[in-house]
């Protein structure tokens, strides 16, 4: 446990102190000083050892005081533990050996790594290290290859491992807030990644290859150094929202090739108009709001153009209108289907014909208009009683027996209008 404990002390309190020593023997040999100076030297060492001594003891046992109820947490047995902001300078021990672990949240604390032994949480799907003070993503890390979601956000990272690449399952990854001067290469051996978060970093241009990110649909470029839209992003035609915040663009190209994408922002940019974007693309920055106004009332002219359209090709079609919500003149197709509805479940008499529906090729018969026939409830069912069914059109006529229904207890209410409500059900 010592051992481990001084392995993973303080990593600038260590290399000063390594460089403070090789400074003063490097000296001692070009200016031969004498055994005295020597032996002086030697004992500011010691001391300088002894002090960085005290410092891990400390620190070891700052580890081992947990906070107030991380206890508890540890012990709880829930896959989901949260250790953010409690000032761990490193990771506790025993968060290694919890093997029920999906989801390790640590952000704000400051961690510099974490060590080897994380690499055995192998349920962990979402890790989150944001706002912590590590320079590197530790290898141990790129080793749990269940990781769906890795945030590392706001630390002081300037490059990823090549051993990311191992983490096939990763679907987002938050890298913002860092120094990346260059795109990584290695989220290209990413091939489910669907999400990256990279802005608030120093990129002033991307990779002409990017587009072989194929699987990704939310690209966030916010806060870099862009002076000219990169090309590029005109050939990932799966994006679906795209950042640019807070750079130097002043002029976009229409992005209308870019069918899948629903949000565009470009706010805190020196451009005065919107680009071109399809119709379903909401966008956000510099006359925006004005846009997407004049948009909706283009719209909104079509739509009411295309109603008078419609309403001037009805009436040229002689049609007539809707009339209690029956449209006359429509086919026997639609009335058949009606009729159906309406006495769905219902017995028929085995000697009555069954409705037959017009074929194809077949003309089709306006529907038949109902005229004075009564409705008649008995406890046994409800019959219809009609004289002749007479359809409008080409003098059509059909004689029917009566049609009788043996459904019990069913109460049907006759409404204005023509319609028949089912109370009994």
């Amino acid at each position: 446990m010592a051992s481990r404990v001084l392995i993973g002390s303080d990593h600038d309190a260590v290399c000063s102190w390594q460089e403070s020593g090789a400074a003063g023997h490097s000296m001692g040999n070009s200016s031969r000083k004498g055994d005295g100076e020597e032996e002086e030297e030697g004992g500011k060492d010691g001391e300088e050892a002894e002090i960085t001594e005290k410092k891990k003891e400390e620190e070891v046992e700052v580890e081992e005081e947990l906070p107030l109820g991380v206890e508890e947490l540890l012990e709880s047995g829930d896959p989901v533990l949260d250790l953010s902001y409690r000032k761990f300078k490193r990771l506790p021990s025993r968060v290694c050996g919890l093997m029920h672990l999906e989801k390790l949240y640590v952000c704000g604390n400051s961690l510099r790594t974490l060590p080897d032994s994380i690499s055995q949480l192998q349920g962990l799907r979402i890790l989150a290290l944001d706002f912590n003070k590590m320079e590197d993503v530790p290898l141990a890390v790129c080793q749990l290859t269940n990781l769906t979601r890795l945030y590392l956000g706001s630390n002081r990272l300037m490059s990823l491992p090549p051993e990311l690449t191992n983490l096939q399952s990763l679907r987002c990854l938050w890298v913002e807030s860092n120094y990346f001067q260059r795109f990584p290469r290695e989220l290209y051996e990413l091939p489910h990644l669907k999400s990256l978060q990279i802005g608030d970093n120093r990129l002033k241009t991307l990779p002409p290859d990017l587009w072989r990110m194929e699987a990704l649909r939310g690209l966030w470029l916010y806060g870099n150094r862009f002076e000219t839209f990169p090309r590029v992003l005109l050939r990932m035609e799966n994006l679906e929202i795209l950042d640019l915040d807070r750079n130097k663009i002043s002029e976009f190209p229409s992005l209308k090739r870019l069918r899948a994408l629903r949000l565009f922002s470009y706010d805190h940019n020196p451009v005065k108009e919107p680009p071109k974007v399809g119709e379903e693309v909401l966008i956000v920055g510099e006359g925006a709001a004005e846009f997407l106004e004049a948009r909706e009332a283009k719209k909104e002219r079509r739509r009411k153009a295309a109603e008078k359209e419609a309403e001037e090709l009805a009436l040229a079609a002689g049609e007539e209108p809707v009339i209690h919500g029956i449209l006359k003149n429509s086919s026997s197709k639609q009335a058949t289907a009606e009729a159906a509805a309406t006495i769905e479940d219902a017995d028929v008499k085995e000697e009555e014909p069954p409705v037959r529906e017009a074929e194809e090729g077949e003309a089709e018969l306006p529907v038949t208009e109902y005229d004075g026939a009564e409705l008649e409830y008995d406890e046994e069912g409800v019959e219809y009683e009609t004289e002749e069914l007479i359809c409008e059109g080409e003098g059509f006529e059909y004689e029917g027996e009566e049609l009788e229904y043996e459904r019990a207890q069913m109460d049907y209410e006759y409404e204005e209008g023509g319609d028949l409500e089912d109370t009994g059900r």
